[in-house]
């Protein structure tokens, strides 16, 4: 059974647990329970919660926003259809980050792209240190900073790119986006160290704290990613 047809399916009756209680301040753990339970409101909380993360490692991969939006929307999908199959080794937002990035994947495979990420595919890197640098026409048209941080990471190859945004824009630890890519904590440490090397030499040291107002996901995205994955859940409330 195809996901689309397993939310057409989806219990009617979800919603009707725990809806009096917001539960804004429940843990991931909490509202994974009474996700389970078929608390809508805990659903909406989790993908809420967590939209900003979950758009950033997508965004790592793809372009299009379009698309993006499409394999944000699928991730929760396939999320809530195998929650019983979250088991908590892992916290619920890497989980839920791993299935993303696996759909993105295949969004790319589709297109005769492989990205690999294991530990091999370092000796395929050999132009990492070529990041095109910032068009000064746009920057002295007065564009945002954050906006040359982007372009800058975007330069990257995907493998580094990946984990350069889950460390240092979305504050994942080694561990967790270790996990997230299926690849040892020392790749990513290897990773990470030339990113920041081959973004300090495109941004000449301007890279910090502007990083975090990189790859935003708005308010009205974020409504409308929920709203789409409620819907075709049958999950409206």
């Amino acid at each position: 059974m195809s996901i689309d047809d397993a939310a057409v399916r989806a219990p009617a009756a979800f919603g009707a647990a725990n809806t009096n209680a917001s539960g804004s301040n429940d843990t991931d753990e909490a509202l994974v329970a009474r996700a389970r339970a078929r608390d809508s409101v805990a659903f909406e909380l989790l993908m809420r919660r967590h939209n900003q993360r979950v758009y950033r490692v997508v965004r790592a991969l793809l372009r299009d926003q379009d698309e993006i939006e499409d394999v944000i929307q699928q991730a929760y999908l396939q999320a809530f259809l195998h929650l019983d199959q979250f088991g908590g080794a892992a916290r619920w937002s890497t989980w839920v980050c791993r299935i993303a990035i696996n759909e993105a994947l295949a969004r790319l495979r589709q297109r005769g792209r492989f990205v690999p990420f294991d530990a091999a595919s370092e000796e395929a890197m050999s132009d990492f240190d070529r990041v095109p640098s910032a068009d000064p026409e746009r920057a002295a048209a007065g564009r945002e900073f954050g906006q040359m941080v982007e372009q800058a990471i975007d330069g990257l190859p995907e493998i580094y790119r990946a984990v350069l945004i889950m460390r240092e824009v979305e504050g994942m630890s080694t561990s967790e986006a270790a996990t997230v890519l299926d690849v040892e904590p020392e790749v990513i440490k290897t990773r990470l160290h030339r990113a920041r090397a081959s973004l300090r030499a495109a941004l000449e040291n301007r890279v910090g704290e502007q990083m975090k107002n990189a790859y935003t996901f708005g308010n009205e995205r974020c409504d409308r990613v929920v709203t789409a994955v409620l819907a075709r859940l049958n999950l409206g409330g």
